[in-house]
Formats: C-alpha cells, sequence, structure tokens
C-alpha cells in the first residue's frame, strides 16, 4: 500500500471543495503528472475516498488520464507486470455518498460502504459497480478493506487520498510507503479550512511516525520524495 500527494511549501494539500487541489498546487507540472501515471501504472487498484471523488470532477484514476502522451508505454508496462489493463477504482464511503454521475463511476468502481451506506448508494450507481458491504457499523474497517481486495488479488494498491484517508491508513499500520511532490508554491490559509496530507488523527506527541527517507530527486524546482513507513 503506497500514497501519492502533492503539497504546497506550506503543507497545503487540499483546497476548497470542488477544486482539483492536486492540479492546482502542482502546476500540472509534467514531471509530477508523470509520477502520478507511473504509481498508477504499478498499481492493482487505486484506493480513494468519496470527499476526493467529489473534489474532482470529471477526474479518471488511470495513467493515460494524466499522462496520455506515454499511454502506450504505461499500457505495456501493466503487462508486463501481470496487471489488469487498468487499475481498480475503490472508493470507501461510510455514508454511501457517492456521486453516480461521475466518470470515474460509470467507468466502473468498487465501492466499500456500510449496510446503512449501501442502501444509499446501491440503486443509483451504474452496474459497472460493484457495491460491497462492509458491516453494520457507522465506520468501514479499513483493514477489512484491505484484505478482501487481497483476496480479489488486488495485492499492489495506491491511494491518492484523501488527508482523512491518509490518518487512518497511517494511524492504523497499513501504509508502507508515501510519495510526496513538494511543489515550490506558497498556497496561504485564511478562512477556508485547507488540509495537509493527514487530518483526523493525532501522532505527535505520544507517538509520532516516524519514517525512513528512501529517495529524494529533484526536478527544475520540485522535489519529489518517497518515504517507508514500516518499521
Amino acid at each position: 500500500m503506497y500514497s501519492n500527494f502533492v503539497s504546497s511549501i506550506d503543507g497545503v494539500a487540499t483546497l476548497g471543495e470542488g477544486t482539483s487541489a492536486g492540479s492546482t498546487i502542482s502546476g500540472k507540472y509534467a514531471a509530477d503528472r508523470f509520477l502520478m501515471a507511473l504509481l498508477r501504472a504499478c498499481a492493482d487498484a487505486v484506493v480513494l475516498g468519496a470527499g476526493t471523488l467529489r473534489a474532482t470532477p470529471g477526474h479518471l484514476w488511470t495513467p493515460a488520464h494524466v499522462f496520455p502522451q506515454h499511454a502506450d508505454s504505461f499500457a505495456g508496462l501493466r503487462r508486463s507486470l501481470g496487471r489488469s489493463p487498468e487499475p481498480r477504482l475503490v472508493v470507501i464511503t461510510a455514508q454511501g455518498a457517492v456521486d453516480a454521475a461521475h466518470v470515474a463511476i460509470q467507468h466502473g468502481a468498487l465501492i466499500f460502504t456500510t449496510r446503512r451506506g449501501a442502501d444509499a448508494c446501491r440503486h443509483q450507481v451504474p452496474e459497472s459497480c460493484e457495491v460491497v458491504v462492509m458491516g453494520d457499523g457507522e465506520e468501514v474497517d479499513l483493514g477489512a478493506v484491505i484484505h478482501e481486495l487481497r483476496n480479489r488479488n488486488l495485492g499492489v494498491l495506491l491511494t491518492e487520498g484523501g488527508p482523512h484517508l491518509m490518518g487512518e491508513l497511517i494511524e492504523l499500520g497499513l501504509l508502507d510507503e508515501a510519495f510526496l511532490t513538494v511543489s515550490p508554491v506558497v498556497a496561504g490559509r485564511a478562512d477556508e479550512k485547507r488540509l495537509g496530507m493527514v487530518e483526523g488523527v493525532e501522532l505527535l506527541p505520544k507517538r509520532g511516525v516516524w519514517s525512513r527517507l528512501l529517495s529524494a530527486r529533484r526536478h527544475g524546482e520540485y522535489l519529489f520524495l518517497r518515504y517507508g513507513l514500516r518499521t
């Protein structure tokens, strides 16, 4: 399980509702989009929360969508890795709050939710989607989700957020590696709530999650960092 985020130098990773934060913060920088496509090309599935889905209308979580000029190369890489033609989209939503008209949902997704959430969305999403009930509680058990995905031979997982999903994955010790692009932009904060890469859990000072820097690369004014989170 690995993640991919882009952040401003002042730690902002999300913008307002309905804003494509990643492309805005990165400035659609070609090297960042290449990395995003490469990480998707290596994954069996891309995992995200319903909030990220809503904030990114018109997006498909495929390599070709963000770097179409090398679509054939990414397809060849997937074949060489024994992957399906495209990574499976996995959406986590406790309430079943999924935009059924979103192009990615129309394209097809696995939707993991609670029994109440399934009742809310099952008859709205297209037949290209499968709604998977993960218990009768109020929250979705991420550990159980990952176990189910691996039972479906989806063992290499990429998450692109959002921050609440990242926080839960890190808190539960489920995230192996984190890829972070630091964009040379200052985003700022005022009245609107803007989140960093992790939200919803408080780790320091009692139990900070210390990582290992696996690689650091520079392209132009951008930094591309890779961290290992497993001890």
